[in-house]
């Protein structure tokens, strides 16, 4: 499990931030960075078969931030959620280290099945706000979605999607 570590993801907040002023407003005020902190809470109790309670706590959060993020997901270090209105992120998604996500953006699934269904998420990747990542495909490393695009096919490594990709 990654555990919580409150002081690299507020470090992580305010370089990635620019409006980020301190140390406490990032702390008290952040919504992204409460999701996280929710969903990893989430997530043990999701490993340690407090299912129904796992979900009842990421009701909660998400009630509270805007923010839906399955407690079985597996999420990285330094993940950062900026603004996170809408953010969804399902079930069986993967994200990597270093990934930073713009509000609105989903990955999502395609089908109905009980196997792998959400996208994964390599390293150092930049989710632009209103992305759609559909299906058990993959985002290589180092690369960037644009705003308001739907990917529905892997996305190469360093690649730079255009509106609408696919």
């Amino acid at each position: 499990m990654i555990g919580f570590n409150f002081r690299e993801d507020i470090t992580n907040a305010l370089q990635r931030d620019p409006a980020a002023r301190t140390r406490l407003e990032v702390f008290l005020v952040y919504p992204g960075l409460h999701a996280v902190w929710g969903y990893r809470w989430a997530n043990f109790l999701w490993r340690h078969n407090l299912k129904l309670l796992a979900r009842i706590h990421m009701a909660w959060i998400r009630a509270k931030t805007g923010i839906e993020i399955h407690p079985a997901a597996v999420i990285g270090r330094r993940f950062f959620i900026d603004h996170g209105m809408g953010v969804v992120i399902g079930e069986t998604s993967v994200i990597g280290d270093d990934v930073l996500m713009y509000h609105d953006v989903t990955l999502g699934a395609r089908g109905f099945s009980h196997a792998k269904r959400h996208p994964t998420i390599g390293n150092r990747v930049i989710l632009g706000a209103g992305a759609r990542i559909i299906g058990d495909i993959r985002v290589h490393d180092d690369a960037a979605v644009a705003t308001n695009a739907t990917i529905v096919k892997d996305h190469a490594a360093r690649a730079k999607a255009n509106f609408y990709a696919i």
